[in-house]
């Protein structure tokens, strides 16, 4: 199995040098070759596996030159008693049709978990399968949750160093505390003036940089990346989208084979692109919902075919989808348009701002997603509305979803059974989530959630106001590569 860039598919390399690499040379996202099949016999089969197994099975199908014990090795650690549910990513039903996939059972209570427990051992064994003698340092642009996935899954991790950049007052008080106590000796983090995408360019054009990058291979560094840009990142995603289905079918609610529909919130089209390339390898989904907050650029994108980051950038309360610049959408047009046009693509939206994706190319898109949008009055309402009918307490990331899968069905008239994608824990967001439940959130609204709800504060989130800040520093966008650099010396 091997990798090429979405924008040249002439230099092919290995899964190791892909993952290694994190993004290609020429600034391009790595893809498969091809994308391995799972029969139906074979998915029947999954379901009687646990997670871990199940995580086995897919990863080692795009993983040919690592071995089945080193996957079950990696699997073993990755997924331990560092998440606080048997299950891993267990189903939450709250009717016969409609379950919620709750993925934030992690060390950091959000989705990011799922990947970045893995992603160390992944590129760690890739830097030793590349024969690669330098340290490895991994930056990283977030919207939130990412970045303290990535701190937790690297820190103290022999021959790596991680730093994060954040958006300046675009995350939530809890995420941001998450990733400025950050404990690890070889960690860094820094916020951003400007919003997610000025951080996620920000951090591209380091990567882009060839004279920083000749400059840190000299002093014994080069640069990789933990973002869904990396396929070591959206690879392990792949795998709970059919550990999802397996769950529902073993819930005795669907039969194996059947079609069902995933509702995903999204911002930089990473997770829900796990989940269409489950569907590519043979799961029975009928339908992506993609789900965006106010931040509607992929909505009017699935609607139109027309991709136009030229809007109004909108900080609200569900902030990992603040995103104008969905990044992983360069890989489903490489696979529905091959290299070239795709390159063309990127250079209009860096040019431009936007690009039109044809008629055809639009009806392709249409076919498998739907879009839907809600504002944050919308969402509040939607917490407000799952608290009161099912007794389930969500976040704004997932009410989100929960509000799109609705309009899904309102309008389509599609019954069936769905999934929606649980991306983080409602303490993670706990103020804005009393807020929506008309309860005050004072000075702690950790514990203020957790007693109107009668639900524990999960353990990773008790006691963070406590820890030391031990990085405050605020940078320009222009001074994020002398930052980097300042922190490689």
């Amino acid at each position: 199995m091997k990798y090429y860039s979405t924008r040249n598919e002439k230099n092919t390399y290995s899964a190791a040098q892909a993952m290694a690499m994190g993004l290609a040379p020429d600034g391009g996202l790595f893809v498969p070759e091809t994308i391995p099949t799972v029969s139906a016999q074979e998915l029947k089969a999954l379901c009687a596996m646990d997670y871990r197994a199940r995580a086995v099975n897919i990863m080692q199908r795009y993983l040919e030159e690592f071995s089945t014990a080193e996957l079950q090795d990696f699997v073993t650690h990755a997924y331990a008693e560092n998440f606080g549910h048997s299950g891993i990513a267990p189903l939450r039903f709250v009717d016969e049709h409609t379950a919620f996939l709750e993925l934030w059972h992690g060390p950091t209570c959000a989705f990011k978990d799922m990947a970045l427990q893995m992603l160390p051992y992944l590129l760690t064994a890739s830097l030793k399968k590349t024969g690669e003698e330098r340290q490895v340092c991994i930056l990283v642009a977030t919207s939130g949750d990412t970045g303290k996935a990535a701190l937790e899954g690297f820190a103290d991790v022999p021959g790596t160093r991680i730093f994060v950049f954040y958006p300046s007052g675009g995350v939530s008080a809890i995420q941001r505390l998450q990733m400025v106590t950050q404990r690890g000796e070889n960690v860094g983090v820094c916020a951003v003036k400007g919003n997610f995408d000025d951080a996620q360019t920000g951090v591209k054009k380091i990567f882009g940089d060839a004279q920083f990058a000749q400059e840190l291979s000299r002093r014994g560094f080069f640069l990789s990346s933990a973002n869904s840009i990396n396929w070591g990142r959206l690879l392990p995603q792949i795998v709970y989208y059919f550990s999802a289905y397996c769950d529902f079918v073993n819930a005795g609610k669907l039969a194996a084979g059947d079609e069902i529909v995933f509702c995903v919130p999204t911002g930089n089209f990473g997770n829900i692109l796990a989940g269409w390339f489950a569907k590519q390898m043979g799961l029975p989904v009928k339908r992506f919902v993609c789900a965006s907050n106010a931040n509607d650029v992929l909505t009017e994108f699935i609607r139109t075919g027309v991709y136009n980051k030229n809007r109004p950038f909108h900080l609200t309360i569900s902030p990992s989808m603040d995103i104008l610049v969905s990044s992983n959408l360069e890989r489903l047009l490489y696979m529905l348009c091959g290299d070239q046009k795709t390159k063309g693509f990127m250079a209009q939206l860096s040019a431009e701002g936007r690009y039109d994706v044809g008629a055809e190319n639009h009806e392709k898109i249409a076919k498998q997603f739907y879009a839907a949008c809600c504002d944050d009055d919308a969402t509040r309402a939607r917490i407000q509305t799952v608290w009161k009918h099912s007794g389930y307490l969500i976040d704004t990331h997932t009410a989100v979803a929960a509000d799109a899968i609705d309009q899904y069905r309102a309008q389509t008239g599609d019954a069936t059974p769905a999934v929606v994608v649980s991306t983080a824990s409602p303490f993670k967001f706990a103020a804005d989530v009393c807020a929506a439940l008309g309860t005050q959130a004072g000075e702690d609204p950790l514990a203020a959630l957790s007693a109107y709800c009668g639900i524990p504060t999960p353990a990773p989130l008790s006691g963070l106001d406590a820890r030391p800040v031990r990085f405050d520093g605020v940078t320009e966008k222009a001074d994020m590569r002398a930052t980097v650099d300042a922190f490689l010396q």
